[in-house]
């Protein structure tokens, strides 16, 4: 059920990008309006968007919707980002610790691991290295 939720969402998400933007457009110049947390972090360093930014936001979407927690906190202990808490977690083999337990009630571990494990690859640091959006789809 959880799985589902999620399409869902990415396919909203896919509908509105798509609407937004014509085809015979080949660039678009905006004003950087992102939301700390979601931003990818290569943005930083080159101050340009690319396909595997929005796979990066995608990836903090999932974990948000996987942990019920906001991608800032400043009450989180150690890291106050998500993305690291989330990290260090699957690291640690801590991952169900850390997930919302409205999901873990309505999810089968191996669901949703695999789709932790998704997440992760999503917001991996290098932007080389994260899966396309049709692959995310296709997982």
């Amino acid at each position: 059920q959880t799985y589902f939720w999620m399409i869902n969402i990415e396919q909203k998400c896919l509908t509105l990008a798509s609407r937004s933007i014509a085809i015979d457009q080949t660039h678009l110049t905006t004003r950087v309006q992102g939301t700390f947390g979601y931003l990818d972090p290569e943005y930083f360093q080159s101050s340009q968007f690319t396909e595997k930014s929005d796979v990066y936001s995608f990836g903090v979407v999932i974990i948000e919707l996987l942990t019920g927690q906001k991608p800032i906190s400043l009450t989180r202990s150690e890291d106050r980002s998500l993305t690291a808490y989330f990290i260090q977690s699957m690291k640690e083999n801590h991952i169900f610790k850390i997930l919302d337990p409205r999901v873990l009630k309505e999810g089968r571990k191996e669901e949703l691991l695999a789709i932790a494990e998704l997440a992760k690859r999503c917001i991996n640091m290098s932007g080389k290295k994260r899966p396309t959006m049709k692959e995310v789809t296709v997982e």
